[in-house]
């Protein structure tokens, strides 16, 4: 009941914010032809940049953005969301570790996304910088860091837009945390909503 509850109180947030967002940026810049918000909940994934073992710790995913469209290939997405991992106590070979690398923050920023226009099937990239608000932990062999507070972060996410007005996409998206020696992410599922 608290997992559910969790998720229709981020979603109602996200969209709220994006409304928000949407209503203040001016319809009239010259330079972008339309926009949209997107919506994206995913597996959230957490690892550090080095580690004795190979280990993944999970958890939870959810991202808002306002996509401002320059043109069909080229947009500009503000974005906000939360990410919550836990460890999760044994490495991909199924043996028992204690290291670790959790994230529980909420992040924002800005990125750009290319596109290649195909219709129905169209691969992107997107990379920005952005920050992170909230407690990493990274434990390990190299690194013994447990830090709460602001952290810069730089997204960088490859995905595809499915459908004939590419109105969902998968992604792999991920939050590189220098100052920590980790990054975060998730495989994502995205929808997006047009604003009239």
């Amino acid at each position: 009941m608290k997992k559910l509850y969790f998720l229709f109180l981020a979603s109602f947030t996200l969209n709220l914010g994006h409304a928000q967002i949407a209503k203040q940026v001016p319809a009239n810049i010259s330079f972008i032809k339309d926009k949209a918000i997107n919506l994206q909940i995913g597996y959230g994934l957490s690892t550090p940049f080095e580690s004795a073992t190979d280990f993944v710790d999970d958890g939870f995913f959810a991202q808002g953005e306002l996509v401002l469209i320059v043109n069909n290939w080229f947009e500009l997405r503000p974005y906000a969301g939360f990410i919550s991992t836990s460890p999760a106590g044994e490495d991909l070979d199924g043996r028992p570790t204690n290291e670790r690398a959790t994230t529980k923050a909420f992040f924002l920023g800005g990125k750009t996304r290319v596109r290649a226009p195909i219709p129905y099937v169209a691969p992107y990239v997107e990379l920005g910088i952005g920050t992170s608000i909230g407690r990493f932990v990274t434990f390990n062999a190299f690194d013994n860091i447990d830090k709460s507070g602001i952290i810069y972060n730089v997204p960088v996410t490859v995905g595809l837009e499915l459908g004939r007005d590419s109105k969902v996409d998968i992604a792999l998206a991920y939050l590189f945390q220098p100052s920590v020696e980790q990054f975060a992410g998730a495989v994502t599922v995205g929808f997006t909503f047009p604003i009239r």
